[in-house]
């Protein structure tokens, strides 16, 4: 149940004002209606208790200028924009109910317990309809929708047709005769078309009566059984929603059905008679207990909780999203969804009597007309826009954007114009100096440009002036001015705020501020803070190419004024839209170079980018050139040195990895190698660029004293670039092996000296390598894996070192066989490695002459026996006995020689012996295969007349047949179709061959 709280929001102000005392002899107004004819018409009916029917005539438009404030001395009267238009007397009883039907230009009065028509400007005489007596109560029917509102005509003449059990009255009327007025009333009317908008609902007695006004005239739709008592009612779309003083209840005009809602307590205890009010907009009914408003649907259901007023209403009215109480000369308008109390006006002093609400039938109304029993009061709805101004005006942001909010959410605000009103609230929060609050209400108005926030930030003019959009809003703040001139401002009234209060004077100063001035500084801060927030933000918009620049340009500026660092340089080496001319002088001054040279290589100008890293990486005496990220996690000062150095070759590398630009890359290729070679080794084999730089030229311009790095990029020519070049094979295999012959000569020269100087300069060498693999390693494997270099000029190098491995190789390229042998064999003695080689030979000579090479070693080694055996064991089934007898060295021990030939013997005659078990095993297999063929072809079938072909079942006699290895018998026309290899049973004996055992080969 929600309390009603007070809150401040003009909804409506006093429009005009009427005294119908003058008119209506003194008489007291009972009921109100008003229609709007057009724009500048509005038609007022009012009802007195004597029976009178008054009309004026008002004119909104031209009323809009009166008094705001009706609250003064009776003596003054506003009816300049108001008229009378005539009176006309009803009946000797008071005017209950009025309607005003536009469509056909009728009024339609309850009065007297009867029911009158007259037109809508009251020229002609009132027309009483006199079948309807003892009415107590009527209703109009509201329709929302076609889908939820059932057509009565259709119904009713459905059911004529077929139901007897109507009314005495009904019956006797379609006795007379179909269509026959009888006292202003048809009881049918199916000839004449009609829209249904002008259906009623009336309560004579206990019973419940449709009825629809056709030209003139009622039709009877239906009758139903009520309760007694009713007091008010309610029609929407098939549920009539009846009051009594016991309680509410529910009709169904389609079924006659009836329920009770909830029914009410002892009448002693309750104040006001039972009200309710159609809440057209959400199409919903209001039904009032006492002070308490319970909101129901139109199928009685409670919605949205109830609503507790501060006393029982008078009238209740409706008005865009609020309820309207009227109780002791006293407006209260309601909000529909929250029930708070949001204005409160007083019109009429205590004692005024019972007061009267009346508003435009349509949701969309901007009218609401109050009467007192002498008077006429008219409000107009303030527009939305103006309702908003107000609040803005109080400083009240938070209940105007709800307003805003509000209106939006139930459509009578566009979603720009939400956007609008957050973009005006930010401004006056920014002007108020709460720069937080104002960008949060930026961010929210999608219809905001980031160019309106430019004049905070840099003076005009400016690059970006033109762009700046000439919209003052509403004129509720002061022109944008730079954030130090914004805060100036704002402190300048905060003192004279101080100064006011203490002469107690109240102003519109936050408190906080009062209460605890803040610093220049800190305000300054803050609002650099929150528009680069909102910059930042804006980035990830889609914008124009020179609001773009604007919001990037001045965005390192504000990062600059904050001394944000890495949020420059990250703006500065990402995609951005930055002019450089704009900062260049800016950043230079502040010795903010990272930044600068990260700008410039982002717009592409390098040469421009890689001076300022040069610079960077030679002056590392200064701080400018630090990493923020590793300012706090480096201590060693040499350290410091290396990584500023490799932090400023890195950047440098990554410029140069995307440039074609071979003399630029030359430039700039010394220094960064000497700072980091492997990053030289990226800029060089960059897979970046668009054209590959020229070898050549990059071989030429590479330091002789960089080895590593000359045969990393030659490395990669030859390997990833797949070059043929024989003069890049052949400088590469000269510079691996210079680089092996050096670290050999080191090592032997350390072994021979023991561990010193030699030994530490090896492994610092092999620490240092750009490559993970030693280079005697790189150089064996290039050489056994190339075919384009000279081997010649290799040997020529490599001819008196101990590289013999090596010699080897070349020595193979250049097929010299029995060196090969002679090094693998008697240098490395690597037995394994010499056989392997002959095996590649292929020939049985090879081995001959490598057990020659072990027999007789030559330069006064020993015979290497224990070689030769491995040899003769491995091999020797391949020798020749008799050449092995020949070549055995007398030398020999008797042991391994005669174990050797025997050897070889015991393996000759096994391989004899073996050939002849396969070639007498094969024969056999042939003889088997030969029977089973045989047999196959001398077997033998009977055929009669009863035998059937296994595939078409048909009678085989004498026709020719054919069988498969499975037995199966088919005539010569299903074996032609089968096939030969495939029988009936689908088994193909060319895939799936069928073996039956033999005296050799089972199954």
């Amino acid at each position: 149940m929600s309390k009603s709280e007070l809150k401040s929001r003009t909804v409506v102000e006093p429009l005009v004002q009427f005294d119908l005392s003058r008119y209506s002899h003194s008489s007291p107004i009972r009921s109100l209606s008003i229609t709007s004819i057009s724009d500048s018409k509005t038609l007022i009916y009012i009802g007195t208790q004597s029976g009178s029917l008054i009309l004026l005539s008002l004119d909104p438009v031209a009323s809009n200028t009166a008094a705001a404030n009706l609250d003064v001395p009776k003596t003054v009267s506003f009816q300049q924009n108001v008229s009378f238009l005539k009176s006309v007397f009803v009946a000797d009883s008071p005017v209950e109910s009025i309607f005003v039907l536009n469509d056909i230009g009728k009024v339609l009065l309850l009065c007297d317990e009867c029911l009158f028509l007259i037109d809508s400007l009251l020229l002609q005489p009132v027309k009483k309809v006199s079948l309807f007596k003892g009415v107590i109560v009527i209703a109009k029917r509201i329709r929302t929708s076609e889908s939820e509102c059932t057509n009565l005509s259709e119904i009713n003449s459905v059911n004529t047709s077929h139901n007897s059990s109507t009314s005495t009255g009904q019956r006797l009327l379609q006795k007379f005769g179909s269509g026959i007025k009888a006292n202003g009333v048809k009881v049918k009317e199916r000839e004449q078309h009609r829209q249904g908008n002008n259906v009623f609902a009336v309560v004579v007695g206990k019973r419940l009566i449709l009825i629809e006004l056709v030209s003139g005239s009622f039709v009877i739709l239906k009758e139903i059984q009520c309760i007694e008592g009713a007091k008010t009612m309610v029609w929407l779309n098939d549920s009539i929603i009846v009051g009594t003083v016991n309680g509410y209840s529910l009709f169904s005009c389609v079924s006659g059905q009836s329920g009770v809602i909830f029914t009410l307590p002892d009448i002693s205890d309750i104040s006001c008679p039972p009200m309710l009010k159609l809440l057209l907009k959400e199409q919903k009914v209001l039904l009032l207990v006492d002070n308490v408003g319970v909101v129901a649907d139109m199928h009685g259901q409670p919605v949205g909780g109830s609503w507790v007023f501060r006393k029982s209403p008078d009238s209740v009215g409706e008005l865009s999203l609020y309820v309207v109480i009227l109780k002791g000369g006293k407006i209260e308008l309601y909000h529909k969804k929250s029930g708070i109390c949001f204005q409160a006006i007083t019109f009429g002093g205590e004692g005024v009597g019972q007061c009267i609400a009346a508003d435009e039938e349509c949701s969309g109304g901007k009218l609401l007309v109050v009467a007192t029993p002498t008077k006429v009061i008219c409000y107009r709805k303030v527009p939305s826009e103006e309702q908003i101004k107000d609040l803005l005006r109080k400083k009240d942001f938070k209940e105007a954007i709800s307003l805003a909010e509000e209106l939006e959410c139930e459509g009578e605000m566009a979603k720009e114009m939400l956007s609008f009103v957050h973009a005006q609230v930010g401004f006056l929060l920014l002007f108020d100096l709460h720069f937080e609050e104002a960008v949060n209400h930026f961010l929210q108005s999608e219809t905001m440009q980031p160019s309106e926030v430019f004049p905070f930030i840099m003076r005009d003019p400016n690059r970006w002036s033109l762009l700046v959009p000439r919209n003052r809003y509403w004129g509720l703040h002061q022109p944008p001015a730079p954030l130090e001139d914004v805060v100036d401002h704002g402190l300048m009234a905060i003192q004279r705020a101080i100064f006011l209060k203490k002469a107690g004077v109240e102003t519109a100063v936050d408190d906080d501020f009062l209460s605890n001035p803040p610093s220049r500084a800190e305000l300054l801060e803050l609002a650099i803070k929150n528009i680069t927030r909102y910059l930042e933000i804006s980035r990830e918009k889609e914008l124009t190419i020179l609001v773009k620049e604007g919001v990037d340009t001045l965005l390192m500026y504000l990062y600059r004024a904050l001394n944000r660092v890495q949020d420059m340089e990250k703006l500065a080496s990402s995609e951005n839209s930055c002019i450089v001319e704009e900062l260049e002088t800016l950043l230079d001054d502040s010795g903010h170079l990272r930044t600068l040279a990260f700008l410039y290589a982002s717009k592409g100008m390098s040469s421009k980018a890689l001076a300022i890293w040069r610079v960077l990486a030679r002056n590392y005496s200064s701080g400018l050139w630090k990493d923020p990220a590793m300012e706090n996690d480096l201590d060693d000062s040499n350290t410091d040195v290396m990584s500023s150095q490799e932090v400023a070759a890195t950047e440098a590398s990554k410029i140069l990895e995307e440039s074609s630009d071979e003399d630029l890359i030359l430039q700039h290729l010394g220094w960064i190698a000497d700072t980091n070679p492997v990053l030289a080794v990226k800029v060089l084999t960059s897979e970046k660029r668009l054209n590959q730089l020229s070898p050549d030229k990059v071989i030429a311009a590479i330091d002789s004293k960089k080895v590593e790095i000359l045969q990393r990029y030659l490395q990669w020519l030859i390997e990833d670039q797949d070059s043929n070049d024989t003069q890049f094979h052949t400088l590469y295999a000269l510079s691996l092996a210079k680089s092996t012959i050096e670290i050999f000569e080191l090592e032997n020269s350390s072994e021979t000296f023991g561990t010193g100087r030699e030994e530490t300069n090896v492994s610092e060498l092999e620490r240092n390598s750009i490559f993970e693999s030693p280079v005697r390693e790189r150089l064996q494997i290039f050489l056994q894996s190339s075919d384009l270099y000279d081997p010649e000029e290799v040997l020529d190098l490599i001819e008196g070192s101990e590289l013999w491995l090596e010699k080897a190789i070349l020595y193979r390229k250049l097929g010299q066989e029995t060196l090969v042998l002679q090094i693998l064999a008697l240098k490395l003695e690597d037995s394994e490695a010499a056989e392997q080689y002959c095996a590649e030979i292929g020939r049985p000579d090879a081995y001959m002459q490598l057990l020659d090479m072990y027999l007789d070693p030559q330069d006064g080694k020993e015979p290497m026996f224990k070689a030769a055996v491995r040899l003769l064991h491995n091999h020797g089934e391949s020798l020749d006995p008799l050449q092995v007898l020949e070549t055995l060295s007398p030398d020999m021990p008797l042991q391994l020689a005669s174990d050797t030939i025997l050897r070889m013997l015991r393996a000759r005659l096994h391989h004899h012996r073996q050939g002849q078990i396969v070639h007498n095993l094969s024969r056999a297999v042939d003889i088997d295969s030969r029977l089973a063929r045989l047999e196959e072809r001398s077997r033998h079938v009977q055929i009669n007349d009863e035998s059937l072909c296994d595939s078409c079942h048909a009678r085989l006699g004498t026709k020719l047949f054919a069988m498969y290895p499975d037995d199966t018998i088919v005539c010569y026309k299903c074996y032609r179709r089968q096939s030969e290899s495939t029988s009936v049973t689908g088994r193909d004996f060319k895939q799936d061959v069928l073996i039956k055992p033999g005296w050799l080969v089972t199954r």
